[in-house]
């Protein structure tokens, strides 16, 4: 067994592009991956690393917790980018998603007039779907994503996706909305013509009497009463749907795939990559995070010197060394199971480190490995 390539090392395929080249060129970069493999901490070093190369980048996380508003040395983050100072000379900009702040935004956009607002806020479906709803938190970050990219005032926008299984939630999200906003039944409830109820009794009757009988006949009365004010709506939310998902498509973006060597987490990051081939999306990149890292001696190596020291007191220090050794190759050797599916895709490994990101300082330092040249 030979040697791992040293932890700093970051490895592509001949003919990929290195992570360094996607942060400098492309307009989105969508961090995916399962909670709990660093996904934040990699989304906002990948935004800081555009501000160190001059451009104008903003991170939109969905992480509540308090560490990486810390990191960044703001009090809180909020809907709405907040500027963040350091010694970049382009702009780095943080914001975590509040769903219904953007839902708001959007129908208050999209409305035809005041009270059209001021009627949608009232109703209590609404008012449910915009914070209770699965699936809501992938589309409004689809949302923030267009309104970000599309404000004209960003050449980076970084977005670290919901933790969530279905690999393709926030990419299918526009797509759910366009295909609700064209069923035939969603079209009878918001139709202005009178009878509009004798016709969808006769259309979805008995579907809404039992949806009536389970959730309450009030809740089906303010889901009608919703989608009726929703009317005129339409074009503004697929319009931007559209755009969206032709964004992402498009060839300004790139997926990252953030994972973890962990032999827990491989089986997720490979579900992930399996879901996103089946959808036709390239990954450009595979960050994996928390490596241990890889000595410049081998197995073999190790063994033997465990085996001269096992009578002298550096008998302990030698066994860990093999330990450590054992370790690292497992770690490389999960790798290779994750690169085998995406052998175009940029490879980056990011250390474990001996504590969290706490400051400015330790996530430029994640954000200059990550453009670092291959070795």
């Amino acid at each position: 067994m030979t040697g791992t390539p040293p932890l700093s090392a970051v490895t592509s395929s001949a003919g990929s592009s290195r992570y360094g080249d996607l942060v400098a060129q492309k307009r989105v970069i969508v961090a995916c991956g399962t909670g709990g493999v660093g996904k934040t901490t990699m989304a906002a070093a990948t935004a800081v690393a555009a501000a160190h190369g001059g451009r104008r980048a903003v991170v939109v996380t969905i992480d509540p917790a308090k560490r990486l508003a810390d990191a960044l040395r703001i009090a809180e983050l909020d809907n709405t980018p907040t500027v963040i100072d350091g010694a970049w000379p382009g702009t780095l900009g943080a914001m975590m998603l509040d769903s219904k702040a953007t839902f708001d935004d959007v129908v208050s956009r999209h409305a035809t007039s005041k009270d059209q607002v001021e009627r949608i806020f009232g109703n209590r479906f609404y008012v449910n779907v915009s914070t209770e709803l699965p699936g809501t938190q992938d589309y409004m970050a689809a949302e923030k994503l267009n309104e970000l990219h599309f404000s004209g005032e960003w050449d980076l926008v970084v977005v670290d996706t919901p933790p969530t299984r279905d690999a393709l939630a926030f990419f299918e999200a526009p797509k759910l909305l366009g295909r609700l906003l064209d069923n035939t039944v969603y079209k009878l409830l918001i139709s202005p013509r009178p009878g509009v109820l004798r016709t969808v009794n006769r259309a979805a009757g008995s579907v809404v009497r039992r949806l009536s009988r389970v959730v309450g006949a009030e809740v089906v009365d303010d889901a009608i009463e919703f989608f009726q004010t929703f009317q005129g709506m339409e074009e503004g939310f697929k319009s931007r749907a559209d755009e969206t998902l032709a964004l992402l498509s498009s060839a300004d973006t790139a997926f990252v795939l953030v994972a973890s060597p962990r032999s827990d987490t491989i089986a997720e990051a490979l579900y992930f990559l399996n879901k996103l081939a089946d959808a036709d999306l390239s990954v450009h990149a595979v960050v994996v995070n928390r490596m241990l890292a890889a000595l410049s001696i081998s197995a073999d190596e190790a063994a033997e010197l465990q085996s001269k020291l096992s009578a002298s007191p550096l008998a302990g220090a030698a066994q860990a060394l093999v330990d450590h050794v054992l370790a690292s190759a497992g770690d490389e050797d999960r790798v290779s199971q994750i690169m085998a599916h995406v052998p175009d895709a940029a490879l980056m490994r990011v250390p474990l480190l001996s504590s969290d990101v706490h400051d400015i300082s330790t996530l430029s330092g994640i954000a200059e490995l990550l453009v670092r040249d291959s070795l």
